[in-house]
């Protein structure tokens, strides 16, 4: 058994030779206007229809075909009455066309063998739709077939009464869900930040009364008038010859004519300042938005117009120096955060916008309610920046950060995956600009690194910081706090320039650091039986499972486990749980501070993830074979000689407090919040810490709670990929094997597992503060945990999936209840119990009822009948796909074998792990839902508007609210 990274080619088929492909002298049609070097991986064709295309053949994930249709025409296309029309239309296009029956497109593609959701999706912005399919197993018959459904969609969609019928409550659906305080903020932004232009007042969702107004007649209009060849770009790339794509696309979309004389897209705008500005400092519209329970936040952006640009070298050698630009004023602004500022965070970006405006944004989080303080410490900041050239250090620091990601992306061009390279080409084509490899990036890079001068960064800051206008707005909990007038005047005050953010050069490297301690020794070493995996033990315990392969050229993965995860808590420790999965890393090691981290790192694919599981602490990274060796180092030396610096809990402790309020502001903020503590039992290990629980907890606290944690539990290292093994295992003798023998966890901690609410008819309720029209619902059932039916819990994702088929049918095409209910299933590998199989809704609060009702109907069918084969292939078929493309990289084997080293009765289960999810009978998934489903009723949670009560089932079960402890309400 070895991953599967050998490209499977699909067998070639007889086709017609593709006529418009663009070789020879011939300027593909991306590259006009351009002398960037073209990327020749990629065959490009331009049709007399006006349709374009681009494909190219990729291996990565064996056997997959990634289709993308980008339709040019999103929300700013649409008139005043037709807002939300091309979002709708999306949803129309899924629902019937020329080749697809009513509502058979889900099924069709999940036969396949694409997910929907993931494989299957679309996408509507300001400026484009786009449509996405990513086909596993993609034989020649199965891409024909998927290209001609594809372009029945965009030809020739059903726009019936009965249609639109379907889909408008499901998009109303999801319009709702959307809803709430954050919602109203991001709309209010939008609109200031853009006022005057179409991206100001053309949200994708559209509104009520243009969605219920649509008629088959304005959708067949608005469909004919943009949905055209000469707006439309196909993408493909995929394990197969790209000749045979375009051979596709040509047959498919060759005879496609649009309908009268093309439509020119209107004119998005310009950013246009009032009259009356200042020219030198435009400070035009504010808003200052209040939301009782949202963080303070504060957005101001200097807009200039977008203009379409020659895609040169010279150009993105500009792009690039404006990149060094902002990176060094961000690393100013978060070493000033990080001591204690007057703000939480704060950010500079320039981006371009929909093609509508080239901005530069600066926001930030001020920690009180003195928001002039926190705008005067980021504005003097960035004064010193438009004012003085930074130091050459500072240049060079920057210029070795993005230098290592360019390298990095060299290293893995063999291994990125062909989905990945249709979205650029998408994305390319909507900001009208070229694509390019990877290869491409770091010669233009490097080429323009060493003629950037500090006198040249101050230029382009200059620049960044220069527009028609600048608008901002103010995010408040509190009414009074501020005001447009206040907001306004603070913008156009003289800034004194803060030259003491600048960052001194303090050169630091692994060479100068101490030792982990004595290098350890080896008392095991031996192949695992699997994938070449090579298991080591050392003498203080730890141990470590290596795979070195070629599969995925300059990629490492690795992952740490040790501990005893959440196990490790008492039940009122809630607060350092969630502070240490903030802090824990920057608080430090040795004599490596925050500061130090980020230096000793600069210029290298180094990270440093922490994940608190239920049953293991992890330390986990994507690294590169040249940066293995620190890695390990800095993972070694956090558990053999932590720091604990307290700024960084303190930080943490600020963010957690001033996003507690915002959980309560919707059903999916609530969900977040309190579903893993109730769906626990309480388990105080599981709670979202509180407002008290937060002000309760200190840096002192902190500390005295995890040194004794990071002194436990046996460790065990994995790392898969491109890496020099030999040299590795020395590596590990000089960290992993080098740190102190490890304490044993108590047996008290070991026992613990999470319960599961006794069984009853009750629905635990919880309010939010959102609108009116928002409730989430949740139903869930008991099932197991451990090893030892793993094979079980992989049939119940297969059990899973068909019962999440049955309630999207259900809850969204049915009755447009809900837009995306879920079904799925936890299975904790490293523990004796506590998984659950749970099916999650947002709705409408009348709808809750009836969620509960299809829901528990579903279950007790699918214990007391088998269900059908055509049920078993949509639910197999995507999952053995899923698994198969999986296999083609190291990091599914890695989440495979890891804690085989503790328990190998993992390994195993690994020969029957395809079978175990794709291979099933009615009979055993019958059997399965009989023993969770069967055994007691689910568990009910609902999160409901606050001032309503629960609506009452209409059928036999009767749903009484049972309110919870008001403990877990704190707040207003």
């Amino acid at each position: 058994m070895a991953p599967q990274a050998v490209a499977q080619t699909a067998e070639p088929q007889e086709h017609a030779a593709p006529e418009a492909l663009q070789t020879g002298d011939e300027t593909p049609w991306i590259y006009e206007g351009s002398d960037v070097p073209q990327d020749k991986e990629w065959l490009w064709g331009a049709m007399d229809n006006g349709l374009r295309y681009a494909v190219r053949e990729n291996g990565v994930p064996p056997g997959q075909v990634s289709i993308r249709i980008r339709i040019d025409a999103g929300s700013m296309h649409e008139r005043e009455d037709e807002l939300g029309f091309a979002h709708l239309l999306e949803h129309l296009s899924f629902r019937e066309s020329t080749y697809l029956k009513q509502g058979e497109a889900i099924p069709t593609w999940q036969r396949l063998g694409a997910s929907f959701g993931s494989d299957t999706n679309a996408e509507t912005s300001p400026t484009h739709t786009a449509y996405k399919l990513d086909l596993p197993n993609a034989t020649p018959a199965k891409i024909e077939e998927s290209i001609k459904l594809l372009s029945g969609m965009m030809r020739a969609p059903v726009l019936s009464k009965e249609n639109l019928a379907a889909e408008v409550p499901i998009v109303l659906a999801e319009k709702r869900e959307r809803g709430g305080p954050g919602y109203r903020v991001a709309e209010a932004t939008r609109s200031t930040l853009f006022k005057g232009q179409l991206l100001g007042s053309r949200l994708p969702i559209g509104t009520e009364e243009t969605l219920l107004g649509a008629t088959p007649e304005a959708m067949q209009a608005f469909q004919e008038r943009w949905y055209r060849p000469e707006n439309a770009v196909v993408v493909i790339a995929g394990d197969a010859d790209p000749m045979f794509f375009a051979a596709m696309i040509e047959k498919y979309f060759g005879d496609w004519q649009g309908k009268g004389p093309l439509t020119p897209a209107p004119a998005f705008g310009d950013p246009v300042a009032p009259e009356g500005v200042d020219p030198d400092n435009p400070v035009g519209e504010v808003a200052v938005l209040v939301e009782p329970d949202l963080p303070r936040t504060f957005a101001y952006a200097y807009l200039r117009p977008w203009r379409k640009v020659d895609d040169t070298v010279e150009y993105n050698e500009g792009r690039l120096a404006d990149l060094l630009a902002t990176a060094i004023i961000q690393r100013r602004l978060e070493a000033r955060a990080r001591v204690g500022g007057s703000f939480l965070y704060a950010s500079v970006e320039q981006d371009k916008i929909s093609r509508s405006t080239d901005a530069t944004f600066v926001s930030f989080a001020p920690l009180t309610e003195d928001w002039g303080a926190a705008l005067t410490d980021v504005r003097a900041i960035i004064a010193d920046a438009v004012t003085t050239p930074p130091t050459q250090e500072e240049i060079d620091r920057e210029a070795a950060q993005y230098d290592a990601v360019f390298v990095n992306l060299v290293e893995q061009r063999s291994v990125m995956a062909g989905s990945s390279l249709a979205d650029e080409v998408v994305d390319a084509v909507d900001i009208r600009e070229a694509v390019a490899a990877p290869e491409t990036f770091l010669q233009v890079f490097r080429g323009m690194k060493n003629k950037v001068t500090p006198q040249e960064i101050l230029q382009r800051t200059q620049q960044l910081f220069k527009g028609d206008v600048i608008r901002a707005t103010y995010v408040t909990p509190a009414i009074g706090e501020a005001s447009d007038n206040a907001v306004q005047t603070a913008l156009r005050s003289e800034v004194t320039a803060n030259t003491g953010a600048r960052l001194a050069a303090k050169s630091i490297s692994f060479d100068e650091l101490e030792p982990v301690g004595e290098p350890g020794t080896i008392v095991s070493q031996r192949p695992l039986g699997v994938l070449g995996v090579e298991r080591i033990e050392f003498a203080n315990g730890t141990r470590a499972l290596l795979a070195s392969n070629d599969y995925e050229p300059g990629r490492v993965a690795v992952r740490m486990h040790f501990g005893a995860g959440k196990r490790a808590f008492e039940q009122d420790e809630a607060a350092y749980i969630a502070l240490g999965e903030m802090a824990l890393v920057g608080s430090g090691q040795g004599v490596l501070g925050q500061e130090e981290l980020d230096r000793i790192t600069t210029g290298r694919v180094i990270g440093f993830n922490f994940e608190i599981n239920d049953a293991t602490f992890v330390f986990s990274s994507q690294t590169r074979g040249p940066d293995l060796d620190d890695q390990l180092y800095l993972f070694a030396n956090k558990l053999s000689d932590p720091a604990w610096d307290p700024n960084p809990v303190i930080r943490s402790k600020a963010a957690q407090l001033l996003a507690y309020d915002g959980m309560a502001t919707s059903p999916g903020g609530v969900l977040q919040r309190d579903l893993e503590f109730l769906i626990t039992a309480m388990d105080g290990r599981f709670k979202t810490p509180s407002v008290e629980d937060l002000n309760a907890a200190t840096p002192e606290g902190f500390r005295e709670v995890w040194a004794p944690i990071l002194e436990q539990g046996d460790v065990e290292i994995l790392i898969f990929g491109d890496f020099d093994q030999q040299k590795t295992v020395e590596t590990l003798r000089r960290t992993i094997g080098a740190i102190p023998t490890r304490k044993p966890i108590a047996p008290e901690a070991l026992a613990r597992v999470p319960a599961f609410p006794e069984s009853g008819n009750e629905t635990v309720v919880r309010t939010h503060r959102g609108d009116a029209n928002q409730a989430a619902a949740v139903i869930a059932w008991p099932t197991g945990g451990g090893v030892a039916e793993l094979r079980q819990s992989r049939q119940l994702e297969i059990l899973a999936s068909i019962f999440d088929n049955r309630l999207v049918e259900a809850m969204r095409e049915r009755a447009g209840a809900s837009y995306s209910p879920q079904v799925g299933t936890h299975w904790p590998i490293d523990l004796s119990s506590g998984g659950r199989i749970t099916a999650i809704a947002q709705l409408k609060p009348e709808d809750v009822p009836v969620f509960f009702t299809e829901a528990d109907a579903i279950a007790k069918d699918l214990a007391a009948n088998p269900p059908t084969a055509e049920e078993l292939e949509r639910a197999t078929e995507p999952l053995k796909q899923l698994i198969r493309r999986a296999m083609s990289g190291n990091l599914f084997w890695l989440y495979q074998i890891e804690g085989s080293s503790t328990d190998p009765r993992r390994l195993l289960y690994l020969q029957t792990l395809q079978a175990d999810y794709s291979e099933t009978t009615p009979e055993r998934m019958q059997a399965l839902a009989q023993r969770y489903f069967g055994a007691r009723e689910g568990w009910q949670m609902a999160i409901i508007p606050e001032g309503q009560e629960l609506a009452k089932s209409t059928g036999e079960r009767v749903v009484p609210a049972v309110r919870a402890a008001p403990a877990l309400t704190t707040g207003r």
